[in-house]
């Protein structure tokens, strides 16, 4: 083999090494340079016009306007949608947990109605259909067109503004700077 790889351009020994070695017979090839047909649904070719006019309408995504009222399709009486108001806002970190997972989020919470003691086993009751709802949002944004789309007054609870940790260091109370260097004379 050496001699032949001698004998050869050093252009068409490394053609020819290329070739030997490969696995298969389009090793030389430049892939962009093969074309190939476009895949086709045979249905869509045996369709007339109309059902292929029918097809597209269909394949198409649905419009629907933003200010669309739900709240006469919801099925919540409108008792409770009307007169109420949803608190939008941003959950506390949980005192018990020290990971920051579930802390970009945001929910809605509707305001208090009537709650009484239940006679019987002294737990607490309402009427109220609404106030164990929990929704969580991505962004307040998506939580306002949520409830501008179900018909309820709405405000934004922003949280407090966290100031950022410092970091602190043991190391930092044995620091030698002019700042903090005490004379001994």
């Amino acid at each position: 083999m050496s001699v032949i790889l001698r004998s050869l351009s050093r252009a068409a020994a490394t053609q020819w090494t290329k070739a030997s070695f490969s696995t298969s017979s389009i090793a030389l090839k430049d892939p962009r340079q093969q074309k190939e047909a476009p895949i086709v649904d045979a249905n869509l070719v045996i369709a007339d016009e109309v059902e292929r006019r029918e097809r597209e309408k269909l394949a198409s995504t649905i419009a629907v306007p933003t200010k669309v009222d739900l709240s006469p399709i919801s099925g919540v009486p409108e008792e409770h949608v009307k007169e109420r108001r949803v608190r939008i806002f941003m959950p506390a970190k949980n005192a018990m947990q020290s990971g920051t997972d579930n802390l970009h989020h945001w929910s809605i919470e509707f305001d208090n109605r009537e709650r009484w003691e239940n006679p019987l086993m002294g737990w607490s009751s309402t009427g109220d259909p609404l106030s164990n709802m929990h929704v969580e949002f991505g962004s307040a944004e998506e939580a306002i067109n949520h409830c501008e789309r179900n018909g309820w007054r709405w405000f934004v609870d922003n949280p407090e503004v966290v100031k950022k940790h410092r970091v602190k260091n043991y190391g930092v109370n044995f620091a030698w700077n002019k700042r903090t260097r005490v004379s001994t004379k």
